[in-house]
């Protein structure tokens, strides 16, 4: 399954939709949305992944750079993940969970929610 990245502004946020399988291989795609968004400027990231049916290490280590990239740049990083019983998004939460990252970063059920101006992120 091929990996799908789309770009949308919500006031500040620049929100990437991310679906298919976040791999070796299709990793370095998601890499290359995230450094375009902060060359142009923009600092504020979600990344919704709520249409990614696969994450591997590969994937988990792009996220967890794009988070060490904003934060070096003084920007945020959100991400969206399914609410609980959405089977076909979870795997990213519970491997997120799996590997004891999943609370290194700002979780949010939706893209309203994390684009919000008072959010709450989703507990770990």
């Amino acid at each position: 399954m091929p990996l799908n990245v789309y770009e949308t502004r919500q006031s500040v946020w620049t929100v990437l939709h991310i679906d298919g399988e976040l791999d070796l291989v299709s990793s370095p795609e998601v890499r290359r949305h995230v450094h375009a968004a902060v060359a142009a400027g923009r600092r504020d990231v979600v990344l919704d992944l709520s249409d990614v049916v696969f994450c591997d290490s590969s994937g988990v280590g792009v996220l967890i750079a794009a988070r060490r990239l904003l934060q070096s740049c003084g920007g945020r990083l959100r991400l969206v993940l399914p609410a609980r019983g959405v089977v076909e998004g979870s795997h990213v939460n519970r491997v997120l969970g799996s590997l004891g990252v999943r609370r290194l970063f700002d979780v949010y059920g939706d893209t309203g929610a994390a684009t919000g101006d008072e959010a709450t992120p989703l507990s770990a």
